[in-house]
């Protein structure tokens, strides 16, 4: 892959850079799951996941291959989309209970979520409430392991746990202390996925790779984007095929490293405002995050354009390179607008809805949506351009 050219300055090499230290991928490795990380787990595991996942029977080999590694594994499944603090209270809870020695994180970001914090809770017993934030978290945790069932969210490499207080209000942890010493990656895990979790799942990885290359924090850096990069090449060349065609492994594996790759790069070149402005969709509403990040994708871009055209028309050729190649005379603005338009009809050909409306949020909501993404001060200072209140509502109503 050839990166596009920018030069690096000085300022922009002093950057860090974390990440999980130790990944294994490959089809059927959930099955040998006591095998690859039982001794890093000891013998006492809990397993968390969601009810979904034990219902469907997904869960049972890799159970099966823990305990006969002659691990004890206790199992909780009551991990909700969107989960909340009592539901990741109770799995800290069990965890102390009965002693763990490790955990499992099994299932989307939401289970892999409630894993990073159990483990931090029962590992040091540290208060929750001096943990939110941004380099809060101190541990020491339980040693972890995190087995991804969709490719959307790269939870199992990135330092970040997102758990819905107070009804709708998301908040989160974002600390090195709570990345997994591993991550699993399983492609058969994740061709029972219906089209419209599989749709909705690869565009929140898309906007992941997105914002990371285009983030104004700091700390973005070559590595993140040239992660991005790749990420998008893979997404990008693959949700079509995993969408029409659930059970093509080759189109799974690469949707699932193309997730893990734009985790990396968002783990460490932190997302912005599309971010910002899905919580309250996803927190007031209780649409899945993917798909709350799609509405709104396209709409925060336009906004977006006039201070980062540049960089969308770098990104555009990874993601729709045939399209790109036919745009190549129009220049950056043009090639931006493209690539803004070719993201929307990837979302109406892979069938989301496309606007808000569509999902039952009506035009009244919008001031309270607009209100409640102000709150998302960690993310919206990372946005190319400056996102105020009226800036947020003008945004949900060009998406409504």
């Amino acid at each position: 892959m050839t990166l596009p050219a920018r030069t690096v300055t000085v300022a922009a090499m002093n950057f860090a850079f974390n990440t999980t230290p130790a990944l294994r991928c490959g089809i059927g490795l959930a099955g040998r799951l006591g095998e690859t990380c039982g001794s890093l787990l000891g013998s006492r595991i809990l397993f968390i996941t969601d009810a979904g996942l034990t219902g469907l029977g997904l869960t049972k080999p890799a159970l099966a291959s823990l305990r006969d590694a002659g691990a004890t594994v206790e199992v909780f499944d009551a991990v909700e989309a969107d989960p909340s603090l009592a539901t990741l209270m109770g799995a800290a809870e069990n965890a102390r209970a009965m002693g763990a020695t490790g955990v499992v994180g099994f299932g989307g970001g939401s289970s892999m979520d409630v894993a990073k914090l159990a483990a931090l809770l029962a590992g040091s017993g540290e208060d929750l409430d001096q943990a939110w934030g941004v380099g809060n978290a101190r541990g020491p945790r339980l040693p972890l392991v995190l087995v991804a069932t969709t490719a959307g969210t790269g939870s199992e490499v990135t330092p970040v746990s997102i758990i819905t207080v107070g009804g709708d209000e998301k908040r989160g942890v974002s600390s090195p202390v709570i990345l997994p010493d591993m991550a699993v990656l399983d492609a058969e895990l994740t061709t029972g996925l219906p089209r419209a979790a599989t749709a909705a799942t690869g565009i929140d990885a898309m906007v992941h790779a997105i914002e990371a290359y285009t983030s104004q924090s700091a700390n973005n850096n070559p590595v993140s984007r040239m992660l991005a990069c790749q990420a998008l090449q893979l997404l990008g060349g693959n949700i079509r095929t995993a969408c029409e065609d659930g059970g093509d492994l080759e189109a799974r594996q690469n949707m699932l490293l193309g997730s893990m790759l734009a985790g990396m790069a968002f783990a460490n070149s932190p997302v912005a405002a599309v971010h910002a402005l899905a919580y309250p969709i996803g927190g007031m509403f209780h649409i899945p995050h993917g798909l709350s990040n799609a509405l709104i994708l396209a709409d925060v871009m336009r906004f977006n354009l006039p201070a980062c055209h540049q960089a969308y028309a770098e990104l555009f050729p990874n993601a729709f390179p045939g399209l790109a190649a036919e745009a190549a005379g129009e220049g950056s603005q043009g090639q931006a607008a493209r690539f803004i338009a070719a993201l929307s009809t990837l979302s109406a050909d892979i069938g989301l809805p496309p606007r808000l409306r569509d999902v039952g949020i009506g035009a009244d909501d919008l001031p309270v949506m607009a209100a409640a993404a102000m709150k998302q001060t960690r993310l919206l200072v990372n946005n190319p351009r400056e996102v105020g209140e009226a800036d947020a509502l003008a945004i949900y109503k060009a998406a409504w």
